[in-house]
């Protein structure tokens, strides 16, 4: 019984990362932008959307698929900013959230005109066989999942905390008016920003894409986490997106596994109810 435990807590930390990964490109746009993007969901499903593409129609392989998806996804979301939301900083935050949703339904709908009605999986290029460590079994595909998962959020922290674009990002999070006085390019900046997130979205989506399936729908219960997640670890809060996620995955696994697969996101709610009862401003957010 207790080596079952420790599976599914293993299991949901991996799965878990990658939500966390969704989770800190929505609060980089949220906490530095004060966007509330509802097509993060689809843009978590872009990427998964172009490594099927790339891997199965134009025959690369996996690493080169993975690579390609982030940098189409980012690309696309540096100049969804540039062209749209670059327009709408002055806006009201409604006008916002009407582009955003505007840009889900765009991305869906288009999406499923040339995908169809049938599921995907995208190739793996690792074989299915188990790993044991100890009382744990893994595949190889998850143990890549969690490895590039610590090593992208690792190098994000660093490049937030340690170069001149990360610092230049946190001035501007911190105060946009002095970071402009002092010559900060705001506009490049936030289009930087959102790419990033955007970026990340992607990355989870080719990950859990990889381990389950694709099809033009898969953003909407993703997005619905992302947002469950940066709510439970306190809006804007990077430190809060990464634990939020990594508990959810955990809570979700142990239900999965103990319970019912058809329950574990009914749990993950309830999760998140009862934390927002104890402390409204979430795990790591701050009492105003």
């Amino acid at each position: 019984m207790a080596s079952e435990i420790i599976q599914q807590i293993i299991n949901g930390l991996i799965i878990g990362a990658t939500y966390s990964l969704m989770a800190v490109g929505l609060t980089m746009i949220f906490g530095m932008m004060d966007i509330i993007n509802f097509a993060h969901g689809e843009i978590y499903m872009l990427g998964a959307v172009f490594a099927y593409y790339f891997t199965s129609l134009l025959g690369l392989n996996y690493f080169e698929s993975l690579a390609f998806s982030i940098i189409l996804v980012m690309a696309f979301g540096f100049i969804f900013d540039q062209l749209v939301l670059r327009k709408l900083r002055n806006e009201p935050t409604l006008i916002t959230i009407l582009v955003t949703i505007g840009l889900s339904i765009f991305l869906q709908s288009t999406v499923m005109l040339f995908w169809g009605p049938s599921p995907q999986g995208i190739p793996s290029p690792f074989p299915q066989k188990t790993i044991q460590f100890g009382p744990i079994f893994l595949t190889p595909l998850k143990i890549f999942m969690a490895v590039i998962t610590v090593v992208v959020i690792i190098g994000l922290h660093l490049m937030i905390q340690k170069t001149m674009l990360g610092k230049t990002m946190r001035a501007v999070f911190q105060e946009k008016e002095a970071a402009a006085i002092v010559g900060i390019n705001i506009n490049r900046v936030y289009a930087i920003n959102f790419a990033l997130g955007s970026g990340l979205a992607g990355l989870a989506g080719v990950l859990l894409g990889t381990l389950f399936v694709v099809y033009p729908n898969m953003g909407l219960i993703a997005v619905v986490k992302a947002f469950l997640i940066v709510i439970m670890g306190g809006m804007g809060n990077f430190l809060g997106a990464i634990f939020g996620g990594l508990i959810l995955g955990v809570v979700e696994s142990m239900a999965a596994g103990f319970i019912s697969s058809s329950y574990k996101d009914l749990f993950g709610l309830l999760l998140v109810m009862l934390i927002l009862i104890i402390r409204p401003y979430g795990l790591f957010g701050k009492k105003y």
